[in-house]
């Protein structure tokens, strides 16, 4: 018990590698240290922290959705369309994460019906979304709506905070209830660590892994509208948060609760993402290449710290497995002994 309360570094290496990041960057770059920094990260990675909370529902059951950015793409497009076409933009918003739900259910029929790796068949569809986005706007960027309510929907500020990362914490919190707190979850968690196992103890795979990828493209959806009010429509950002949201889930099952995919670790995967790129940024700002770069890399070292720590763990099984067996053929042969005697 008093291991699982600890700070330890095995479970918080995150916050205490943010803590250097920021006082490296601090010290670096006098205009790191203001609070304008902070608001500035909160309010540009939301969208990457959205379609990261996306990426781990789908995960959370060993199954993988590569079409994300492609969906959050096409709902930015899409909802501003609807919007410049007359429609209110709450209504506009509502189709557009409607029609993400739809491409998920897409997702989920081939997955689960045609028993196509979740890998390939969401890579096919986010291209085809792409596609039908290009097709859908003439491959012409769309202007962004002359509305006020539109545009303070993610932009109006909260204690100096743009209110989208309000809205992404408390995405992030329902989710981790749901994770976390209900039977739901468990669920996920459950198929995620042996989906044979789980289908043998009764539950309906199947369903939790198309539902997993239904509602990551919806929650993706949702991250699409939410940067098109914050930052307008765009052809080509959702491939840019793919790697970050990637990286960030990966880096967040490293963290609070190693090897599982967590939402609190993925939210400070996100921070400390965001932070570091942040700082390299200000310090070389004409350097385009650092935030795939960065992004790249901690990608990298979080599947090679989780798949470590599974090894680790599984030969720790191993151990303790082979060391029961050893006392129980112990205690037999003594007991045999005992009998003899």
């Amino acid at each position: 018990m008093k291991h699982s309360r600890s700070l330890g570094f095995d479970r918080f290496s995150g916050l205490y590698l943010w803590l250097v990041i920021i006082v490296v960057f601090a010290l670096w770059q006098d205009q790191f240290a203001a609070a304008a920094t902070a608001r500035t990260i909160a309010g540009q990675q939301s969208i990457a922290g959205m379609l990261a909370l996306a990426l781990l529902v789908p995960l959370a059951c060993g199954t993988f959705d590569l079409s994300v950015g492609s969906v959050a793409n096409f709902a930015t497009v899409n909802a501003v369309l609807f919007i410049n076409n007359g429609w209110p933009w709450p209504v506009a918003a509502a189709f557009a994460v409607l029609i993400s739900f739809v491409i998920g259910a897409v997702n989920a029929l081939v997955v689960v019906r045609l028993h196509v790796s979740s890998f390939i068949t969401t890579l096919g569809i986010g291209s085809m979304v792409t596609a039908m986005q290009v097709v859908v706007t003439g491959n012409t960027q769309p202007a962004y709506p002359l509305n006020e309510s539109w545009a303070a929907f993610t932009n109006h500020t909260i204690f100096g905070f743009q209110v989208v990362f309000v809205y992404f914490l408390l995405a992030a919190l329902i989710l981790w209830w749901v994770l976390a707190h209900t039977p739901v979850g468990r669920y996920l968690y459950a198929i995620g660590s042996s989906a044979e196992a789980a289908r043998l103890s009764g539950l309906r795979v199947g369903g939790f892994v198309g539902s997993s990828l239904i509602a990551s493209a919806t929650i993706a959806g949702v991250a699409g509208v939410m940067a098109a009010s914050l930052t307008g429509p765009s052809l080509t950002y959702g491939s840019g948060y793919l790697l970050p949201a990637f990286a960030a889930a990966f880096l967040g099952s490293t963290q609070l609760v190693p090897g599982r995919f967590n939402v609190w670790g993925t939210v400070i995967a996100i921070l400390v993402l965001a932070t570091g790129v942040q700082g390299l940024q200000l310090a070389y700002p004409q350097a385009q290449w650092l935030q795939p770069m960065f992004s790249g890399g901690a990608l990298v070292v979080a599947v090679a710290v989780a798949v470590g720590r599974q090894r680790a763990g599984e030969e720790r099984k191993r151990k303790r497995l082979s060391r029961t067996l050893t006392r129980r053929e112990t205690d037999h042969a003594k007991n045999t002994q005992r009998l003899a005697g």
